[in-house]
């Protein structure tokens, strides 16, 4: 996750004065502000800021809390990263119940609200057409996995060695050679299943999506060595299609070929992944 702390260049911020923390951009409408969290600890109250007629979801947070050194340092913490995050998507997670909601980076910071206002309004009409993009949409993120089924077991189990005894026939070695075959064509199979399902589940959830965005399946380091990651993806949905999604992939947990098979879905979320927040943020 990107931390973006915007402070002049050659410039530090004042440690007895507070920051402009920037969690979401919203509109046109003027939301609600978002009452089911605080926000970061030791900050202010949330509220919102004009941003042309839109309007950008901020709390005043310590500066010196907040500086790019005390950044680095809090969020190279685990626990504190983990803290800091939670707290920033809980906001975003409450804008975009009740407004579209373009979510901002981890740690948007400015020195002033005037200095977030002008940044934030330099990408004023792309941010126009991002709210309008997500209006009424939801991120659902899907995992497709395969998992160590019996047969892939078995297809990797160890081949016994050969043992040559006098009087053995000559072709012992040619059938060790074949098992050796035998078993890497049963990986190669049971891989290509698995990524057929993969693009089986791909193509269903496009069906009923608006945009959708495929990443790097994760490693064995974050799945576990249990299970394979095939299908890592977000997908862009109205919000009222959540009954149909739920339907098509009970339809693929149970279809032909998916034995071994995990879908995982997550969601809805704020749509992340369908606005570049991350750009949007703007330069002091």
């Amino acid at each position: 996750m990107s931390v973006t702390a915007h402070h002049p260049p050659g410039t530090a911020a004042d440690v007895s004065s507070a920051a402009t923390y920037v969690f979401a951009v919203c509109g046109p409408a003027r939301p609600a502000t978002p009452t089911a969290t605080c926000g970061h600890v030791g900050g202010g109250p949330l509220r919102l800021l004009p941003v042309g007629e839109l309007w950008a979801v901020v709390q005043d947070v310590p500066a010196a809390a907040f500086s790019e050194t005390a950044l680095r340092e809090r969020l190279a913490d685990v626990a504190e990263l983990e803290r800091c995050a939670r707290a920033h998507h809980a906001v975003v997670t409450a804008a975009a119940a009740v407004s579209p909601t373009v979510p901002l980076p981890l740690a948007t910071l400015y020195l002033t609200d005037e200095r977030a206002a002008a940044a934030l309004g330099v990408n004023h009409e792309r941010f126009r057409v991002a709210l309008d993009r997500i209006a009424g949409r939801v991120e659902w993120g899907v995992k497709v996995y395969v998992t160590q089924s019996e047969t892939t077991a078995r297809s990797a189990a160890p081949v016994p060695p050969v043992t040559t005894m006098p009087g053995s026939p000559r072709g012992s070695g040619r059938d060790y050679l074949s098992r050796l075959r035998s078993r890497q064509q049963s990986r190669e199979v049971n891989r290509e299943s698995a990524l057929a399902a993969a693009e089986q589940v791909d193509s269903a959830v496009r069906e009923l999506a608006v945009a959708s965005v495929r990443r790097r399946p994760h490693g064995s380091e974050a799945t576990g060595r249990d299970r394979t990651q095939v299908l890592n993806a977000a997908y862009l949905l109205a919000e009222e299609r959540e009954a149909e999604l739920a339907t098509t992939i009970g339809r693929l947990r149970n279809s032909p070929g998916f034995d071994g098979i995990e879908i995982e879905v997550s969601g809805p979320w704020a749509p992340y992944s369908f606005t570049d927040g991350e750009d949007l943020a703007g330069h002091p």
